[in-house]
């Protein structure tokens, strides 16, 4: 055996190449110096069929050997050795089991030698000249590089797909033919494409719709008669659609079939667009449970209504619940614009009890959303908000007080990361600002915050993450609202720490700060796609300033379980301030 072949047993190449029972044959490959996608292309045609060779008759058998023969020729011409020679030898070792002796010489690798693209149709008018010069300079199959089915499959779609998403619909392919002179180990490719006569774009004609209102749709397929087809327009209007709350589905085509399609004068067509959806419920009802060593058990139901007095609105009301804080809400939506920006209104009742702070809020609200992805997927979320709120507080030990205010607010998100839900490489960035008023002094209060967490992979199982978080507030006013001041403590901060127990001791009560520092480092290691196990240190304070700091240091050890009715989360952290050993966890499930 040639040393080449040594070491080339199937047994070592994949993992059940070596059978147990004697009547499957063991396989030896010499590849001959093949590459190794190719060797990889004839590992699997080969041990498809050998697989067969068990239990079978001679006559069977002999059959599944030329298959085998003929695999390994297939699988060498699809990675461009067409010029191969296989031998296939059969032996038998001592304890009687059959042995297939697969002998390669590859030959030449076929490389590309000639290419001729040919354009037919409307797209050989001069102002296409450029566009057609750019698809020419895009073919993927040029002269000198390897000659492979797949790479030649891929080129064909491109340029095809290429000619079709803009203006030709109807483009074609007339011939589409590789010459391949093995002995040489060269090919000629011949690709010639049809475009048809320019497609516009015809009435438009929708289909599926109920309750939901015909301007729903005409609010985002926007266009004029007689518009060139541009595939994606189509796919941005589909989009669109899709990205509502009203359709389970939404489809956005050409119409080839229908009646009212157009010839013109000059030769070109014009299409109807056909736009079918299905409409999502009416109706529907949502609700989440979960516990937290931060707030205990924790429930919140939310009703849906969609299509609200004929319009394309839908409403969201609930509440939720737990020991801390109890709200309820309804809030009013409208369909998002052509350019993205999703608005609503809503009220709000909201009473929090604190850590001797208790607070209630009657709001009204109006918020304005836009959601974008850039090229390279990173995502911006932008918020706006405008709040009229009456507050009425209640620190232990103290009169009562009301602060009637307007709030104004602005948050980006800024995220860039491998997984939105469980995230390993990558960073995310949010920025929030506000600015009230309190009706009672007329004096302003602003608020100014930036927070930051940034991911690393190391190794395939192990994720190291720092966050960090810094804010402050400015007032003149007498009185802000409670949310206009910073606590922190608990398991989304240092943890170690009672939730928001860190801030500022007033009697018995902590109350919001002016600044807020907070960071934390932690090491993380999974097990498994299910389970991980980390390492943190969490540092922070929320103090009158920066310099009046002192910070609070919690560190420990962690674990995350993944279940199907939820991720549980659980941190044993000792706050180096207290010195006192703190349990954090979590668990919910939406149903």
């Amino acid at each position: 055996m040639p040393v080449r072949r040594a070491g080339l047993l199937f047994s070592l190449c994949f993992s059940q190449v070596v059978w147990a029972a004697s009547s499957t044959p063991e396989v030896i490959i010499d590849p001959g110096g093949v590459a190794p996608a190719a060797l990889s292309s004839i590992y699997e045609a080969v041990d498809a069929i050998t697989r067969l060779a068990e239990d079978q008759d001679l006559t069977e058998v002999s059959r599944l050997q030329r298959r085998a023969h003929d695999a390994t020729l297939s699988a060498l011409q699809t990675q461009g050795y067409y010029d191969a020679v296989v031998t296939l030898e059969v032996g038998e070792l001592e304890d009687g089991q059959e042995t297939w002796d697969i002998i390669i010489e590859p030959g030449i690798r076929t490389t590309v030698q000639k290419v001729m693209l040919d354009f037919s149709g409307q797209i050989t008018q001069p102002e296409f000249e450029l566009r057609v010069q750019d698809m020419r300079d895009r073919w993927l199959l040029n002269e000198d590089d390897v000659f492979l089915n797949s790479e030649w499959s891929k080129a064909k779609q491109e340029l095809l797909i290429d000619v079709k998403s803009h203006a030709f619909y109807f483009a074609r392919y007339d011939k589409t033919q590789a010459v391949v002179h093995a002995e040489e180990g060269k090919a000629d490719l011949d690709v010639r494409v049809r475009s048809g006569p320019r497609v516009r774009l015809g009435k438009l004609f929708t289909s599926g719709l109920n309750r939901v209102p015909d301007s729903l749709i005409t609010r985002y397929v926007r266009y004029e008669e007689g518009q060139v087809y541009d595939q994606a327009q189509l796919d941005d209007w589909q989009q669109a659609l899709q990205s509502t709350s009203f359709f389970r589905g939404a489809f956005v085509t050409l119409d080839t079939e229908s009646p009212y399609q157009e010839v013109r004068e000059d030769g070109e067509v014009e299409l109807p667009v056909s736009v079918r959806v299905t409409e999502a419920p009416a109706q529907r009802l949502s609700a989440s449970l979960g516990v937290d060593s931060d707030h205990g058990p924790n429930i919140e139901t939310v009703y849906r209504q969609n299509v609200i007095f004929n319009q394309p609105w839908w409403s969201e009301s609930g509440l939720g619940l737990n020991k801390h804080r109890q709200r309820v809400f309804s809030d009013l939506y409208f369909p998002p614009t052509y350019g993205g920006y999703q608005s609503s209104v809503g009220v709000l009742y909201d009473r929090e009890d604190i850590n001797g702070v208790m607070n209630r809020r009657l709001g009204l609200g109006w918020k304005l959303k836009r959601d974008l992805r850039s090229k390279t997927g990173v995502e911006y979320n932008n918020e706006w908000g405008v709040l009229a709120a009456w507050d009425k507080t209640k620190i232990v030990g103290q009169d009562p007080y009301r602060i009637p205010s307007v709030i104004g607010t602005w948050n980006i998100l800024r995220r860039d990361v491998n997984d939105i839900y469980d995230p390993r490489d990558g960073n995310l960035v949010n920025l929030g600002l506000g600015v009230g008023v309190n009706l009672d002094d007329k004096k302003p209060f602003y608020r100014a915050s930036l927070r930051g967490q940034q991911w690393w992979s190391i190794g395939k199982q192990d994720v190291l993450t720092v966050r960090a978080e810094v804010g402050k507030v400015w007032s003149k006013a007498t009185q802000v609202p409670t949310d206009f001041g910073y606590r922190t403590g608990g398991a989304r901060s240092v943890r170690g720490y009672g939730y928001d127990k860190i801030g500022i001791r007033q009697g018995d009560a902590i109350i919001g700060a002016p600044t807020l520092a907070v960071a934390s480092v932690e090491y993380i290691h999974y097990i498994t796609s299910m389970y991980g196990v980390s390492a943190f240190v969490d540092v922070g304070d929320a103090a009158e300033s920066f310099s009046a700091m002192k910070p609070y240091v919690g560190y420990g050890v962690g674990a995350s379980v993944r279940t199907p009715a939820g991720p549980i989360y659980v941190d044993l952290a000792y706050g180096q301030t207290d010195k006192r050993l703190r349990l954090h966890f979590s668990l919910g499930i939406a149903f």
